[in-house]
């Protein structure tokens, strides 16, 4: 796969540019992308990713701009083998001052050894729905709940920040569409028990501009709209449209993939999160500013995808391939 010459396409597009749309108040002027390419982007993947390619990952993102980068998962090589290296990764990663480095921690064993390798920032994850819990983590809500307060009681005590997940918010692969109603319960207790951030995402794609607005209607009634972010998967083609549908909403932290490389290894037929090169184009287009360099971007995209064998899901790689 031969790198793509992108010419231009650099940070923030052109520089000092604000859009009338930002200057007004419709979108806010600054977001901040989480990139969960060697996390949620790589758990999915059927052959085992070498240690030092997600080390050189992780590491050539640190270089592009991003502000927050979700290293691994410290949950049990028994249910997530591609994680199994999670100490080493965390270990053996460059980490620059100003980039967080969060890792998903599922339970008090998890989190545990997770501060052993050197996290400084840890994710729980819950969902909207019972069956997609079951399955997920084999538990009920109300019991995942309970299993994060433990997690929740050892990161105050470490002065360790926590950012929660609500998978599902939009429909699940088990239970079909998902009450916005139960959304914002969920969130409410997760941010409740002390989340600083509580991602929602559409862990299938099956949301629309439409479904995005009622939930997130609903779930900023009980959550602060400044602790929000969005984690849209591509499945469906609608992850940009209900990510534009959640910044005109005021959110303005947004997960990605770089690639948009993902699934969901209980989510059959979801695919990948949104590319971060497509997301970071749009905002550039919008003239708000995330600080990342997109050309470094792209070629961290060509980089995975030449490890991984495979066709980057990104539009605006393929594109500029063209070009």
């Amino acid at each position: 796969m031969p790198r793509c010459d992108t010419g231009s396409l650099s940070r923030d597009g052109p520089r000092g540019q604000v859009s009338a749309a930002a200057a007004a108040g419709a979108f806010p002027k600054r977001v901040k992308v989480v990139e969960v390419g060697p996390r949620d982007g790589l758990q999915n993947e059927k052959n085992v990713v070498p240690t030092a390619v997600k080390i050189n990952l992780i590491n050539m993102l640190s270089e592009t701009g991003l502000q927050v980068i979700e290293a691994t998962s410290f949950v049990s090589p028994k249910w997530v083998p591609q994680m199994a290296d999670h100490t080493e990764v965390m270990q053996g990663i460059n980490k620059l001052p100003g980039v967080s480095y969060p890792v998903l921690t599922p339970n008090l064993k998890g989190f545990q050894a997770a501060v052993a390798a050197g996290a400084k920032e840890v994710s729980i994850f819950g969902a909207a729905s019972e069956l997609f819990t079951k399955k997920n983590i084999n538990c009920s809500i109300e019991e995942s709940l309970e299993r994060f307060d433990e997690v929740m009681t050892a990161a105050r005590a470490a002065s360790i920040p926590v950012r929660g997940y609500v998978s599902c918010v939009l429909g699940c692969p088990y239970e079909g569409k998902i009450s916005a109603a139960k959304v914002a319960e969920v969130s409410k207790k997760m941010y409740s028990m002390g989340c600083y951030e509580i991602s929602l995402g559409d862990t299938i794609g099956i949301g629309t501009p439409g479904s995005m607005k009622e939930m997130l209607t609903a779930v900023m009634k009980e959550v602060p709209v400044g602790a929000l972010a969005v984690h849209c998967h591509d499945t469906y083609g609608q992850a940009l449209a209900n990510i534009l549908v959640a910044l005109q909403m005021g959110v303005s932290v947004v997960d990605a993939s770089v690639a948009g490389l993902g699934g969901c290894p209980y989510a059959q037929g979801a695919s990948g999160n949104v590319a971060t090169e497509d997301l970071v184009y749009m905002l550039n287009g919008l003239g708000i500013h995330t600080g990342v360099d997109l050309q470094k971007l792209m070629d961290t995209g060509t980089f995975i995808c030449n490890a991984l064998n495979r066709r980057t899901n990104s539009k605006v790689s393929q594109a500029s391939c063209r070009l």
